[in-house]
């Protein structure tokens, strides 16, 4: 009788979704594995990944990093002193676990974990979810075992042998509502047109102040419904100046307007077209749920790295992309419009998106990191 093997696994990267979530959908799988004993996580306290991972199940480990000045002075030393600190304690932690493989997602908690397992001789995967890699695993990919990307274009980028185009691994279930189904749940008109606008779940103010502007002319001129997250901090201001605006929107059911879905597989799966930033988890969604958008790059990311994924989109036919000073209600009912009344070319932008959409990249990731846990065994 052979005896199943036994392995254990870090996991680190965090920041923001992007990062946290592609980490947690491996978990998912990880989980399930019988070879896989222990799966541990390694992030920022004061990060939103400590909640989730802990919401998962996953035993969490804190250090304490930030992200790297961009000028040098004294911030920018004791920054250095910070890495070192956390690199240290990463140290720590993974010589009392000691995983067999250590997997990154990126942002820069990753970086102390990742040095660790390279001073302790820990093999690596990293996986990054842009198509412009950050810094981190820019740095770090030449060490490590093999680098997962989400976006082909990111290739040119990363300095590594063991290259796999895997796309973003998403949360399980994603895809699996029917959009008749999906629309039911929501209190929405199987019969209708849906659009829906998220960016991300602290909003975008730019994509929040344009749709406020779109609702009315959806509703009461093309009859569609409108499906809009906020974000937490921006919907009670954008609530009461909405329908101060809109009084006979108020109790209208074409409009869900919600601060944050805890559940996003509903409203992805209910939408006919989205309005989004372009976030690659968000974009990884799109695809899985084959969902024609308007992308629209937050202007401030790090290395511009939604601008990076909105053009990858663009230019595969998946996407269209609009700069964040030119969104504006006329604007929005042009591209939307454009889509939702070209039959031929809202098909093509479905098709685009699922063949981008990499439903078991997760499980692929975790035979890579199996894979490379014999290394170490």
């Amino acid at each position: 009788m052979n005896r199943v093997k036994a392995f254990s696994v870090v996991l680190t990267g965090g920041g923001t979704g992007g990062h946290i979530y592609p980490a947690i959908a491996v978990a998912q799988v990880l989980k399930n594995d019988p070879e896989i004993t222990r799966i541990y996580y390694i992030g920022c306290a004061r990060n939103p990944e400590k909640d989730i991972a802990e919401k998962e199940g996953l035993e969490f480990y804190p250090i304490n990093v930030s992200g790297m000045p961009r000028k040098p002075g004294l911030k920018f030393l004791a920054w250095c002193f910070e890495l070192l600190t956390a690199t240290l304690v990463a140290v720590r932690y993974l010589s009392r676990v000691k995983p067999d493989a250590v997997f990154g997602t990126g942002g820069y908690v990753t970086g102390p974990v990742l040095i660790a397992a390279r001073l302790l001789g820990i093999p690596y995967v990293i996986h990054d979810p842009d198509a412009y890699p950050g810094m981190v695993n820019k740095l770090m990919s030449k060490w490590a075992e093999s680098v997962s990307l989400a976006f082909e274009d990111a290739k040119i980028h990363i300095k590594n042998q063991n290259i796999k185009i895997r796309g973003n691994p998403v949360r399980k279930n994603l895809g699996n509502t029917g959009k008749n189904t999906a629309k039911k749940e929501l209190g929405l008109n199987p019969d209708k047109k849906t659009i829906l606008a998220i960016g991300g779940s602290q909003g975008a103010k730019t994509i929040n102040d344009a749709i406020s502007g779109v609702v009315p002319v959806f509703i009461n001129e093309f009859g569609f419904q409108v499906i809009h997250q906020t974000g937490k901090k921006n919907f009670d201001e954008y609530i009461k100046n909405f329908y101060e605006k809109n009084p006979g929107l108020r109790e209208n059911p074409a409009y869900l307007v919600k601060p944050y879905f805890e559940d996003m597989s509903l409203p992805l799966n209910a939408a006919d077209i989205a309005v989004s930033r372009a976030g690659s988890l968000s974009i990884s969604e799109l695809n899985l749920c084959e969902l024609p958008a308007v992308l629209i790059p937050y202007p401030y990311a790090a290395a511009d790295h939604q601008r990076f994924n909105a053009k990858a989109m663009e230019n595969s036919g998946a996407s269209l992309y609009l700069e964040d000073a030119q969104c504006s209600p006329e604007k929005l009912v042009e591209l939307i419009n454009s889509v939702l009344s070209n039959p031929d070319k809202f098909n093509e932008m479905k098709k685009a998106n699922k063949s981008l959409a990499k439903p078991d990249s997760a499980s692929h990731i975790v035979r890579e990191i199996k894979r490379v846990a014999v290394l170490k065994s």
